[in-house]
């Protein structure tokens, strides 16, 4: 999951961070660097909450283990895109799947390590984009992810295509990001962040850039109605989306996300989409 999905801002955007349209080549690398750099901080920080082997679908803690979004695991191949610290991959190991984590950033990838030896639960790690996985057509039964590689691709359509292939005819694919509806808000976990200041139909990604304008981190909107299509554009079949409520006693704040926001409006969407069984590899 981001960090610091949208930045957490004052009341205007502060020089540097701007809504503007980036290529996939400057999204990727602003990404992956920013990844890279930020690996010790985030694992530092929200490590705990996350788990060494645990599936944390969102800040609102919402659990696989309570949810079973991906439904039966035993013996089942599945792919943690985005995987980050593979905590998510470490726990479906200990359903007894057979699980593969895959992540873009080399720093995160090093705490998947690191997890891997404090928990004894090692699973295979890939380096790669989620924009040309590097597997053969129909290899999982499930590919999943945590708030993973989907909001930083310019191309999302593209990286569901590619899932697609590589699921096998009726295979799952689950995924959360940051509700569309939170891009109206400025990301302020107080009062601040109840106030509408952008439009929900501009699609420019959010973007940190530095002094020379070269960017720095970069996210990407979508409204529901884009996911939508890009999902049934990708040949998928949209089971469920999941809206998870703020609940009761969770008094954590993760960036944009606090008990005061999150008892208001949503803040996490997690698609749940099959591959038709009937689909072609």
């Amino acid at each position: 999951m981001p960090e610091n999905t949208l930045a957490e801002l004052p009341e205007d955007d502060p020089p540097g961070v701007l809504r503007r349209p980036v290529t996939d080549g400057e999204s990727r690398r602003a990404n992956r660097r920013w990844w890279d750099a930020d690996a010790d901080d985030y694992q530092a920080e929200h490590g705990a909450f996350l788990g060494q082997a645990d599936f944390v679908w969102c800040p609102e803690g919402l659990r696989e283990a309570d949810a079973r979004l991906l439904g039966e695991l035993a013996d089942r191949r599945v792919l943690e895109l985005g995987c980050g610290a593979a905590s998510a991959a470490r726990w479906l190991a200990g359903e007894g799947a057979r699980p593969v984590g895959l992540d873009l950033s080399a720093g995160m990838l090093r705490h998947a390590a690191l997890g891997a030896t404090a928990s004894g639960v090692r699973v295979p790690l890939v380096q790669a984009d989620a924009l040309a996985l590097p597997f053969r057509a129909a290899s999982f039964d499930i590919v999943c992810t945590a708030f993973g590689a989907i909001p930083f691709v310019a191309d999302s359509a593209a990286a569901l295509r590619e899932v697609y292939r590589v699921l096998r005819p009726g295979g799952q694919w689950v995924f959360s990001v940051t509700h569309p509806m939170r891009w109206i808000f400025l990301d302020d976990p107080g009062e601040g962040g109840l106030v509408v200041k952008h439009s929900y139909f501009d699609r420019d990604p959010y973007v940190e850039q530095d002094a020379t304008g070269t960017p720095t981190y970069v996210e990407q909107h979508r409204t529901l109605g884009d996911r939508v299509r890009e999902i049934v554009g990708a040949g998928f079949v949209l089971r469920d989306l999941v809206e998870p409520e703020w609940p009761a006693g969770h008094e954590q704040i993760w960036g944009q996300w606090s008990p005061l926001r999150g008892r208001l409006f949503p803040g996490t969407a997690i698609f749940v989409c099959d591959k038709p069984d009937s689909a072609a590899t």
